[in-house]
């Protein structure tokens, strides 16, 4: 099969990559439609140690599923992390968090940036007919955009900044705005504020929110930049919250001894609810059409990852 193979530090298509053969309690699935991430964009510039396929977002169809014939012909959206379910973290209930998991397209596991990949059955999620492929592979980020109303209840007296106007930052505002609390999105590509203007959501250019310092109760980092994380410390009140979200390859300074006198909490987020996701998309609340930047064919992968790398562009899609 064709996939796009990272090794050595560079992503080259290989077409007679070997078609990997399901176990039982696993599905090969036929990728339908895959979705380029920002984590992507970070293992090019050398965040993680994945030798592999790369790609985790992804909309397919079940192809062999030995010993579980109803999953067969199914469409699927897959979350992401395979657990060990023995060791300290899952036994705590945090599978997400498993010592030695795998992550399709990140760490140990072929991903779906290919003709087709493995997963476990459980990792799976049934698509409805109403979602199609080019919303379905949202899925996954849109769960990570649901793990901070999961994580920190949400109340609509509160004032959130989302530094970042990028896919992610689209979709957590989204979530956010149906809260009804008062959500700003701060970024610079004015180019990409439609689907906010669309429901009611203001944005600002970076220069423009330093009216709004030590304003916010919570800020979400969406960035993925240094200057994106000094803006959220600027904008935070003192004894509020800072949500990261961003998959940065490179350390970088910060304040600390500022978070310690304002008396901030700085919390990681990650991986979120599928379920919670399906049914949005199947509600039709969280807009992803304007999100897309454009559709390449497997045989472009390579040029599928220099055109999202470029500044300002929001998703682009593969289709093997």
């Amino acid at each position: 099969m064709r996939a796009l193979v990272f090794r050595e530090g560079v992503p080259r298509l290989d077409r007679a990559y070997p078609l990997p053969k399901p176990q039982p309690g696993e599905a090969l699935i036929r990728v339908n439609l895959a979705g380029i991430c920002a984590t992507d964009l970070a293992i090019l510039s050398g965040y993680g140690a994945l030798s592999g396929v790369m790609g985790h977002e992804f909309a397919g169809t079940v192809e062999q599923a030995p010993g579980a014939p109803e999953w067969h012909g199914r469409r699927v959206a897959g979350e992401i992390n395979l657990p060990c379910h023995d060791c300290i973290a899952c036994r705590r209930g945090v599978p997400a968090h498993c010592i030695v998991r795998k992550v399709i397209g990140i760490r140990d596991q072929d991903g779906a940036f290919a003709d087709g990949l493995i997963l476990p059955l459980a990792n799976l999620h049934p698509l409805p007919d109403l979602i199609p492929d080019e919303a379905a592979v949202f899925i996954e980020p849109l769960a990570a955009a649901l793990a901070i109303t999961r994580d920190w209840p949400v109340s609509p007296a509160e004032r959130i900044a989302v530094t970042g106007d990028g896919k992610l930052g689209l979709l957590v505002a989204q979530v956010l705005g149906l809260t009804g609390c008062d959500v700003v999105v701060i970024g610079r590509h004015a180019k990409n504020w439609g689907v906010l203007e669309k429901r009611g959501i203001p944005a600002l250019l970076e220069p423009d929110a330093e009216s709004l310092s030590g304003a916010m109760d919570r800020v979400v980092e969406c960035s993925g930049s240094p200057t994106g994380l000094r803006l959220a410390q600027r904008l935070v009140r003192p004894k509020g919250q800072i949500i990261l979200k961003s998959t940065l390859p490179q350390a970088l300074p910060f304040d600390f001894a500022a978070l310690t006198v304002d008396e901030i909490t700085l919390s990681g987020s990650r991986c979120g609810p599928f379920p919670a996701a399906i049914r949005l998309l199947s509600q039709g609340v969280i807009a992803t059409t304007p999100l897309i930047d454009g559709v390449f064919s497997l045989d472009e992968a390579e040029a599928a990852l220099k055109r999202a790398a470029e500044r300002g562009v929001l998703k682009v899609l593969i289709r093997p």
